[in-house]
């Protein structure tokens, strides 16, 4: 249940394919009747090589700028910025997709009874169709155990008549490649009278195909670089027949007559691989000592591992189970248009909060990249943004879902990352601004490149994007209680604390940061000058109060009392608290300026609210209520616009434990923000909307920071009967909680270490003490 998206005819554009992966291969599967077409990536396939890209004139520049700015100078201090501070060269490197696999089938290409379908549960794609009397069934996965994707082409023919026969080409147009076969085989399996069309070959499990361990299974592999000193790449696909015939011929296989093919493709590169072709093999090799049956079955049994872990469930839900998902999304618009249709749809809901899940198994694991701008699941060679590491909110938003959605293994490929990043932010932090520790700006790329991003004075220019990244090892440890991981993760979050006590200036008795910036947000001065860069803004504050306070915390854990644990407490002690402005909002900037864009995409000043813990109803009531002010202000002026700004907005009132507001802006982004195939649409596609809703839908039903967990504190009415179970908490437990009638009835908590915590609930209170592995069922 809630489990299938589901179509009645093929995909006409890439926003309507489905995304298979794990991990580090991705397809985009279109489902053509004539052509079956698989968009693929891999994720280290980026464009270029690393590059000291640091300006050595941003050091002796940043005085200048500082007092330009203390001065109102904000022209001449931005000016000099964008030749002082910007990378030389001004960009990183993309990610690029990886190329084409297509099936061009030797058959009519109009059918009847045709669909398609992505089974979420299962990670399993599926497309059917009938020509005639013969019923043609395609079924795909990617597995991540087994490290490939395959594709098993059948037909259901009661005269047992028909064949599949197909032609089959892989390509990365229109860069120059080199493909070639991986045999010497011309025409390998079976004829259709039954005698052998080879000798080399042998049977195993069913199959018939050439000797995989001299490299003569037949198949084609495309091998290249990527340009610009990057990454070597390879990808490679290889056919196993029951019956039938397989043809190799130039750059392209055929398969004819056969009752059942099966492909298995695999790619990779230099990244990870010495020698790709070979590594290539090793995996087919290994592939193929299983039947379709067992990869498959292999593959769903490590999948669910992690879907299995959660499930929601909401009464009534089913309604519209039989309807095709893009015109369930069709009619919600409708809905939303006609006010005097009041039926919902919540098992849509449900499918979007899963889908979500389903995405984050299937576009990270632990060995992989991290998610980018669009995952694993990017069709461009120039993507929008590059497609690269956005961390002023897309990539921490990517990994929202991660620890309360009880996926905290695949949150494990960001703090990879970021040790990727520390050396190269260290060179940055004192080439450019004369510092001890490690810094990022708002990008970084699969070298883990710390310099400034672009030549744009509303966002380069950030120096908060490794600090914000370090309170996501924090978060890992308050869910997990793992101790050793915060050992290792220790070091890195003083690192970049380090950076802001040598970074930070006095100013009105505070250390604040300079020059600072509002993610891509202007302010207008007093005398109608527009600027982006000032003093201790707002958001690096919160990320700072963040950043320390969490050192401080680890410190305490580890049992460190040195003298920078000592300088982080007093320059914790020196943090700018919030302010409330002259609308009634959370001040953004210093001052309390007027917006040039007050309906901004980003809601930067609302860190503190969501994903931070700082603002919340019960503890800071005057803020919480200066924040729905804030959001109140941009939604009035457009915001929103984004999928992922919506996903924000969503979480934002759901930490305000209004429930209307948030399922309403969860009905705008299904209306406004997604795409046929449920992907987000920034637009274009960015996937971190789809993580941000995923994460909301959490956030409406359990709410965790330190002090206590709070029950449905955003439940909407139309949620009025329903259970949820595996929800995460912070303190290491799950918990399954059930409501009826829109109240909570009884919760259970499995603690997977000692839990000592409150929980809350209206005006109920239980104090919780538990030991590792107990169970317990509290009635309300």
């Amino acid at each position: 249940m809630h489990d299938r998206l589901f179509y009645t005819k093929p995909a006409s554009r890439w926003e309507e394919a489905l995304p298979l992966g794990n991990g580090r291969i991705g397809a985009m599967a279109h489902g053509g009747v004539g052509c079956e077409y698989f968009q693929l990536n891999e994720d280290s396939c980026w464009f270029g090589g690393f590059r000291d890209r640091n300006n050595p004139d941003a050091k002796k520049a940043l005085p200048i700028i500082r007092e330009y700015l203390k001065n109102g100078q904000i022209a001449k201090a931005e000016e000099l910025m964008l030749a002082s501070l910007s990378g030389v060269p001004k960009s990183e490197h993309p990610y690029q997709t990886l190329g084409d696999l297509r099936i061009y089938m030797k058959h009519a290409w109009e059918a009847d009874e045709y669909s398609r379908e992505l089974d979420i549960a299962n990670a399993v794609y599926r497309c059917r169709y009938r020509i005639g009397e013969t019923v043609y069934n395609r079924e795909a996965f990617i597995s991540a155990v087994d490290d490939c994707l395959v594709l098993k082409i059948s037909v259901d023919d009661k005269n047992d008549n028909a064949g599949i026969s197909f032609d089959c080409d892989i390509s990365r147009e229109p860069y120059e490649t080199i493909i070639k076969k991986t045999g010497d085989v011309n025409c390998v399996g079976n004829r259709k009278d039954g005698s052998e069309g080879n000798e080399d070959k042998y049977e195993l499990n069913g199959w018939k195909y050439t000797d995989a361990g001299s490299q003569k299974s037949h198949g084609l592999i495309c091998l290249g670089n990527t340009g610009g000193d990057g990454v070597d790449y390879g990808f490679e696909v290889r056919a196993l027949t029951k019956g039938g015939c397989v043809q190799i011929i130039g750059a392209s296989f055929g398969v004819r007559d056969a009752k059942e093919v099966v492909l298995l493709l695999t790619a990779g590169t230099s990244f990870r691989m010495k020698d790709i072709e070979k590594e290539c093999g090793e995996i087919f090799n290994k592939a193929f000592e299983y039947s379709y049956e067992e990869l498959k079955e292999r593959h769903i049994k490590d999948y669910r591992k992690f879907y299995d872990r959660v499930a929601l469930n909401i009464e009534g839900s089913d309604r519209f189970e039989d309807i095709p998902t893009d015109d369930r999304l069709m009619n919600l618009k409708k809905r939303m248009e006609n006010p005097d249709i009041d039926i919902y749809d919540t098992g849509l809901d449900i499918l979007y909060f899963n889908f979500g899940r389903y995405l984050m198994i299937s576009g990270s694991r632990e060995g992989t990249l991290p998610l980018n701008l669009q995952g694993i699941w990017c069709k461009d060679y120039q993507s929008a943004w590059g497609s690269k590491f956005t961390i002023n909110i897309n990539t921490e938003m990517n990994y929202w879902p991660a620890e309360s959605c009880n996926l905290s293994e695949l949150h494990m490929p960001l703090f990879d990352h970021i040790k990727r990043m520390l050396p190269n932010g260290r060179v940055t932090a004192e080439k450019m601004y004369g510092c001890r520790g490690f810094v990022a700006h708002h990008n970084t790329d699969i070298w883990g490149d710390c310099a400034v991003q672009d030549q744009w004075i509303p966002g380069s220019y950030w120096v908060m994007g490794a600090a914000w990244l370090c309170t996501h090892q924090w978060k890992h440890y308050l869910y997990t209680g793992d101790t050793e991981f915060l050992k290792d993760s220790f070091p890195i979050m003083r690192e970049a604390a380090e950076f802001f006590l040598d970074f930070l200036i006095e100013h009105d008795g505070y250390l604040v940061t300079c020059p600072s910036v509002s993610p891509e947000n202007t302010y207008i001065l007093p005398n109608g000058e527009k600027g982006a860069n000032g003093i201790g803004v707002t958001m690096d504050n919160q990320i700072l109060r963040d950043l320390f306070s969490q050192c401080i915390k680890a410190a305490e854990i580890l049992n460190v009392d040195d003298e920078l644990n000592r300088k982080i407490k007093d320059a914790l002690s020196k943090i700018k608290p919030d302010r409330i402005g002259k609308h009634g909002q959370i001040m953004e900037w210093i001052e309390d300026y007027d917006e040039d864009e007050p309906g901004h995409r980003h809601i930067s000043h609302l860190y503190g609210l969501h994903p931070s813990g700082q603002i919340t109803p019960d503890g800071t009531p005057e803020l919480a209520r200066a924040a729905a002010k804030t959001l109140e202000r941009r939604l009035s002026n457009g915001g929103g616009h984004t999928g992922w700004s919506r996903a924000w907005i969503i979480n934002n009132y759901a930490k305000l434990w209004d429930a209307e507001k948030a399922y309403e802006n969860y009905e705008l982004l299904l209306i406004k923000s997604t795409l046929p195939n449920l992907f987000d649409n920034h637009p274009p596609f960015q996937i971190d909307g789809n993580f941000g809703g995923c994460a909301a839908v959490a956030e409406m039903l359990v709410q965790s920071n330190e002090e206590r967990t709070v029950l449905l504190p955003a439940l909407p009415v139309s949620w009025k009967n329903g259970n949820v179970k595996g929800i995460c908490i912070q303190g290491g437990a799950e918990l399954e909680l059930e409501w009826k009638e829109g109240k909570a009835v009884s919760f259970k908590i499995s603690a997977k270490k000692d839990l000592k915590t409150i929980i809350k609930y209206l005006n109920k209170t239980f104090d919780v003490d538990m030991k590792k592995d107990e169970m317990k069922t509290f009635d309300i």
